[in-house]
């Protein structure tokens, strides 16, 4: 099993988002969050100066059998890409474990993957 998180624009959310339930993704996690990036500059819009520093971004969380990693990630990659500084990152790390807490099961068959 494997987390996913990624670290993604605000304005690709929604597509990202249908295109993860469009590839059987049926469950995943997602917060915003707020982030410090490389850019430091100021800018003014309609008279007001603001700083460019805090970087508002969505946070998705993807808990899945190892086999469905790599279409995830594909999907992710090919949706949330602008070309742009600032498109984002893709985590995945190694899961130990997952417990259902309804039934008390536990591993990778708790997980209703699709594929």
């Amino acid at each position: 099993m494997k987390k996913i998180e990624a670290i993604i624009r605000k304005t690709k959310f929604e597509e990202v988002k249908e295109a993860l339930l469009s590839s059987d993704i049926d469950w995943f996690e997602y917060h915003d969050v707020h982030g410090i990036g490389q850019s430091r500059q100021e800018r003014v819009y309609r008279g007001v100066q603001y700083s460019t520093d805090v970087i508002e971004r969505v946070a998705i969380t993807i808990v899945c059998r190892d086999m469905i990693v790599e279409p995830t990630i594909k999907v992710i990659l090919s949706v949330a890409h602008t070309g742009e500084v600032g498109d984002g990152r893709i985590f995945v790390s190694d899961m130990i474990d997952v417990y259902s807490i309804r039934t008390g099961e536990n591993g990778d068959t708790v997980l209703r993957d699709k594929k």
